[in-house]
């Protein structure tokens, strides 16, 4: 049995899956070369400080993943980081709910920039912190 925030990070790593044609991976290093369809790499982040009820006790978290998100190509590349975004917009607003591994999630405006990576040549990416609300009587569960 996983706990509520791996099942969290699970659904929305499925959820981001849903993205047409981009690879997805979940905390891992960035490759030498981005698919030609673009990467998505899920961090899983960090729950932060809850807040908490009384009777019964419950934890009420807002945890701040990131969703890295790179495209690589000779064309124009911010057209591309573009329409990989929107399809990711798509994607998470699709079921804000997760299934209901998540009582609600929410993301912010993509950071965008060009990304200067080692052996890695004319690559834009962009920074997507998406917040997962849950609840669960345990912190560890």
């Amino acid at each position: 049995m996983s706990s509520v925030r791996e099942a969290a990070l699970v659904a929305l790593l499925a959820a981001v899956r849903l993205v047409p044609g981009a690879t997805v991976q979940r905390e891992t290093v960035v490759p030498e070369a981005v698919p030609p369809g673009g990467l998505i790499i899920l961090r899983d982040g960090a729950p932060g400080e809850p807040e908490t009820t009384l009777s019964p006790l419950t934890y009420h978290y807002e945890h701040a993943a990131r969703l890295e998100v790179m495209v690589q190509s000779a064309g124009p590349r911010a057209v591309q980081l573009d329409r990989l975004l929107v399809a990711l917009g798509h994607a998470l607003a699709a079921d804000r709910t997760l299934g209901g591994a998540v009582e609600w999630l929410e993301w912010a405006a993509p950071e965008t920039d060009d990304l200067a990576l080692p052996a890695v040549a004319a690559v834009k990416g962009a920074l997507v912190t998406v917040v997962l609300v849950y609840s669960t009587r345990n912190p560890l569960w």
